[in-house]
């Protein structure tokens, strides 16, 4: 998709259950025991279960990698995390929204993204951006 400055791009959703955690935890080796038990995460002053700081990170990271057309478009992407992602114990989870608005581009041809992420409608990120390259329309 060719980025252009003003352009709102496709809000993408993922969802987070419990058992995402289990497996992000296996992947990452970060059995903190707040991604997985509402005893600790509460112990802790936690309103439940959080997920992974960085599996957010890496969920939003996706959505910048689909509008840039190819992972290795994406030339840099930064976020500070202000709001922990609470994961339900229950089937549903929970759904992490993140949308953009190409904010320039630059001559060169990077657009530089604002990124929103949030969650039951308040915001887990901020300072969330991203430079790509977008790949160019026709070329694999």
């Amino acid at each position: 998709m060719p980025l252009e400055a003003g352009a709102t791009l496709p809000v993408r959703t993922f969802r987070v259950t419990r058992a995402d955690l289990i497996r992000y935890a296996g992947a990452s080796g970060d059995f903190n025991p707040i991604h997985w038990s509402d005893r600790i995460a509460a112990k802790v002053g936690l309103p439940g279960v959080i997920a992974h700081g960085m599996l957010t990170m890496a969920l939003v990271g996706r959505a910048v990698t689909g509008w840039a057309g190819d992972p290795a478009a994406v030339v840099e992407y930064g976020v500070r995390f202000t709001k922990p992602v609470v994961v339900p114990d229950d089937d549903q989870g929970t759904e992490i929204e993140v949308s953009a608005v190409v904010k320039d581009v630059t001559e060169d041809g990077l657009a530089r993204l604002e990124i929103t992420a949030t969650c039951q409608g308040e915001k887990v990120l901020a300072q969330a951006r991203a430079m790509v390259r977008p790949r160019p329309v026709g070329k694999v």
